[in-house]
């Protein structure tokens, strides 16, 4: 039987790590448990960028810094943890916006009987992408989880 690929074994147990620890992130601001945490976009750590990150840095553990899948590991990375912290971020205050907006239009409706205005039953999701800070907790957790396994691997 063929063993599954290290690094994608590294980098899905980055992903599963930082996804859990969002569990306890979560509890530690507000106080509450919130089990659901383990499968929200968004939060700390960036789940995203522990993946890419353990990735890259396995990869440069074992093949060493200037070998090329290194270089497309880290290119790969790079672009993921920028997507994660701008364009997804914004697109969340944007849904905040609207799902702020749709809540004035439904108070403003109650004022106006002869305006019709039909609420959804869902608002847009607001947690899609990541803070600053939550992208580096991901990254550093990915690259201390890439570096570790490259090392047990080599033992």
């Amino acid at each position: 039987m063929k063993k599954m690929n290290r690094g994608i074994l590294t980098a899905l147990s980055a992903i599963g790590i930082a996804q859990g620890m969002k569990i306890l992130t979560h509890k530690k601001l507000t106080g509450k448990w919130d089990w659901s945490q383990v499968a929200t976009t968004g939060g700390m750590p960036s789940s995203h960028s522990a993946g890419v990150s353990a990735l890259a840095a396995y990869l440069a553990a074992n093949k060493g810094a200037s070998h090329t899948e290194t270089a497309l590991a880290t290119t790969f990375g790079v672009i993921v943890m920028y997507d994660a912290q701008g364009i997804r971020r914004h697109t969340g205050e944007i849904a905040q916006l609207v799902n702020d907006l749709e809540d004035n239009f439904a108070q403003l409706s109650g004022d106006f009987p002869s305006f019709e205005f039909v609420e959804r039953e869902k608002e847009l999701k607001e947690l899609l992408g990541h803070q600053p800070i939550e992208v580096a907790g991901g990254a550093i957790l990915g690259i201390v989880l890439g570096v570790l396994s490259a090392k047990f691997e080599n033992k």
